[in-house]
């Protein structure tokens, strides 16, 4: 019997850096010594006292089914985190719980865009973005920033692409490929257009604890209440407290909206599970020192890789603000020979690397830029120098 599949799922492409994770994975298990760069994953444990919460849970039998939106224990360290760290005041039904952020994002799509709706997407973006706006029927209108403003997404980039049709605004400060933060007068122009023009604005912050060289990061829903109140904030404990696996992520924004995504859940997963909503409360309201350990470990890193990289002939690499990845350009090798294959794009380049040098990385097509590669410098250092190693190794031996 064939399978007629919908047209939804012809369509929808897997994830390219778990499929790229999956490659590594395949091919350290022949035995070859892969380098992998790919996924994007803290390699830290998640802290002892949020393990020790989770097994306190099991201990007390709190495994089975809670609200579907997840626990009001979990909201409420939510709302105070909100406080805390955004300066940010949140009701209950203001917000919920999703299984990771991945997960609360599908719930804003799915609880918000019509089939012919627009959103508006700045590029270089996460590769789910795009993926999930098409799944609902919208359309993801791409908005391309430079690397010569480092990425920055502006007002005067985002405005001439608003149309009848336009819903929101997907903005992601620190940005997940670039690293990329968000200038403060920027964020402000940015919302007062989407107040000008009745817009709503969805703003992913799951890398808001990682910013270096002094920045701070600043929730556009934080700068006024008319901002406010059109703004879905997106977030998860995965990146800040090394709990990817946890799968516990959250949205706050306005009543009604968060009611809906709730609806949706309930249809679709159920609630997080029970053990990981009490491991997020203690990752939350506990101490943050392993927080700031972290960025200090990830800046230290960071440094390294960008200097590493900018020696390199013919390759330059943007000094990422944020997150933990580096985006370099490798257009300057493309056209070149290698094994006898030209090298024409950033998937054939990342192919290349893969099989020659057996580093995993990801190809910048996949986020929206053709010119680049995305490295997570979420390795220990001495994997990052062998990486690094074997990367220039296996781009000097292109030729021209």
């Amino acid at each position: 019997m064939s399978v007629n599949l919908s047209s939804r799922a012809k369509r929808t492409k897997p994830s390219a850096t778990l499929a790229i994770a999956s490659r590594a994975k395949q091919m350290k298990a022949e035995g070859i010594d892969v380098v992998d760069f790919g996924l994007g994953e803290p390699d830290f444990e998640t802290p002892a006292h949020v393990k020790e919460a989770a097994i306190q849970a099991i201990r007390e039998g709190f495994t089975r089914y809670t609200p579907a939106s997840g626990i009001d224990e979990l909201k409420e360290a939510i709302i105070t985190k909100l406080k805390r760290d955004n300066g940010l005041s949140y009701r209950l039904e203001e917000v919920m719980v999703s299984c990771g952020s991945k997960h609360s994002l599908f719930n804003v799509a799915e609880a918000l865009f019509e089939s012919g709706d627009e959103v508006i997407v700045p590029a270089p973006y996460w590769v789910t973005y795009t993926e999930q706006i098409r799944l609902v029927d919208a359309c993801p209108i791409i908005v391309q920033t430079s690397e010569e403003e480092k990425f920055h997404v502006t007002r005067r980039l985002v405005e001439p692409a608003i149309t009848p049709r336009t819903k929101a605004i997907l903005l992601n400060s620190p940005c997940n490929p670039t690293g990329a933060v968000i200038p403060h007068d920027q964020l402000g122009a940015i919302a007062a257009l989407a107040v000008e023009r009745d817009l709503f604005l969805i703003s992913d912050e799951a890398y808001e604890s990682l910013t270096y060289d002094g920045r701070a990061h600043v929730s556009i829903a934080s700068l006024d209440e008319e901002t406010k109140r059109r703004t879905i904030l997106v977030n998860t404990v995965s990146k800040a407290y090394a709990m990817t696996g946890w799968r516990i992520g959250y949205a706050a924004g306005p009543a009604e909206l968060i009611k809906a995504m709730g609806a949706i859940q309930s249809q679709v997963t159920s609630n997080p599970t029970s053990i990981a909503q009490k491991a997020a409360i203690t990752a939350l309201l506990g101490p943050q020192d392993h927080v700031r350990a972290m960025r200090a470990e990830f800046d230290r890193r960071r440094r390294y890789l960008v200097g590493r990289l900018n020696t390199i002939p013919d390759l330059r690499c943007a000094n990422p603000e944020g997150a933990f990845y580096v985006f370099p350009n490798v257009s300057g090798f493309y056209g070149r020979t290698a094994n006898g294959h030209r090298i024409r794009n950033s998937t054939e380049m990342a192919t290349y690397l893969l099989q020659t040098a057996h580093v995993a990385l990801v190809p910048g097509v996949e986020f929206g830029s053709d010119a680049h590669l995305r490295l997570s410098y979420a390795a220990p250092m001495e994997t990052i120098v062998k990486g690094v190693d074997r990367i220039e190794g296996a781009l000097r031996m292109l030729c021209r």
